[in-house]
């Protein structure tokens, strides 16, 4: 048996990649409804938002600038509770529509940082796209413009999200069996 049939054994798919595709799709729709002219740039949070930011923007119908930048707050599968800056922008976003993709919004503390870090840089507007979001009771949902789905409170992988580097190349969300 190949390594990723066991892996696989191991894993509760949570979200099909139908699911994924289906709601990616109206993601787009609401998007592209939303933002009907002005320049827009969409800015993932590496590493994780990389698939689902991937498939968003192919979805979507105007034109575009993808740009990235890079935060840390976890060591090995762990939240520090500090939100550490690696790598920033490389294109100006100053009156331009900003789009942040994010893999998961848990307790919301990566994503307070990294709005009030973009609104520094004086965006037209700025607004949020999160693949997942999971209840941690601080109210961090309102944070979101556009959401996937909502998951429980498990520690979740595939399509983007990792644990030590593995899982994030499975075409659907999932978390290891209890």
């Amino acid at each position: 048996m190949s390594g990723a049939n066991m892996a696989e054994k191991k894993i509760d798919v949570l979200i099909s990649e139908e699911q994924i595709a289906r709601r990616i799709d109206e993601l787009a729709r609401e998007i592209d409804r939303d933002y009907e002219s002005g320049e827009m740039v969409v800015v993932g949070v590496l590493k994780g938002s990389f698939i689902f930011m991937s498939d968003l923007v192919r979805r979507t119908k105007r034109p575009l600038a993808c740009d990235f930048v890079r935060v840390s707050s976890y060591d090995h599968d762990k939240s520090t509770g500090v939100v550490r800056m690696e790598f920033d922008m490389t294109q100006p976003v100053e009156g331009k529509h900003v789009l942040l993709v994010e893999d998961i919004v848990d307790s919301g503390r990566t994503l307070r940082h990294l709005i009030a870090h973009l609104k520094t840089k004086d965006p037209a507007s700025l607004k949020v796209a999160a693949l997942l979001y999971k209840e941690m009771g601080t109210d961090s949902r309102k944070l979101i413009d556009y959401l996937g789905f909502e998951v429980t409170n498990r520690f979740v992988i595939g399509y983007g999200l990792d644990s030590m580097g593995l899982y994030r190349s499975l075409p659907y969300v999932g978390a290891f069996k209890e």
